[in-house]
């Protein structure tokens, strides 16, 4: 069980970043309900979101998370984060690129019992993509739109 706010954002990601799954798991609760909201995935306990970050490490075997900074009101943490890594593993949506990546994100938490209960990570999918090479990194400011008029023309 943790306690404190130190241990409620840094013990699970160093857990993380040694590839300790199960290690991971064990701060949050079996019922916890953990939402990557750039990707579109809500996971629903501990099996859902053992599978979501088993999936995750075959993409980017090598990704490592630093917190930047945590805030504790409550029951409720918000932390700042910067995920960096290597897109070297494929998956059927996604065919590897081999190039890093570096995106900020955050995480806002809801703790009960002392554990995670509730997770919700936001960050940048567009700039992943970018940085992946699999969006156009142009300045243009109307890139966005033309491609998703390409994308609305061919269906």
């Amino acid at each position: 069980m943790v306690n404190d706010s130190k241990s409620l954002t840094d013990d699970p990601v160093a857990a993380i970043n040694s590839r300790d799954v199960e290690k991971f798991l064990s701060y949050y609760t079996d019922d916890c309900v953990y939402e990557d909201v750039a990707v579109g995935k809500v996971n629903r306990g501990k099996d859902e979101l053992r599978n979501f970050y088993t999936d995750f490490f075959r993409m980017a075997p090598d990704v490592r998370f630093e917190q930047k900074i945590a805030i504790r009101s409550g029951d409720w943490v918000a932390t700042e984060w910067v995920m960096t890594g290597t897109h070297s593993g494929s998956t059927p949506e996604l065919p590897a690129t081999g190039k890093r990546f570096s995106i900020r994100g955050a995480s806002i938490m809801q703790i009960r019992g002392g554990k995670i209960n509730r997770q919700s990570d936001y960050w940048n999918m567009a700039s992943f993509l970018q940085q992946v090479g699999i969006l156009p990194t142009s300045t243009s400011p109307n890139w966005f739109g033309r491609l998703m008029m390409r994308l609305m023309m061919k269906h």
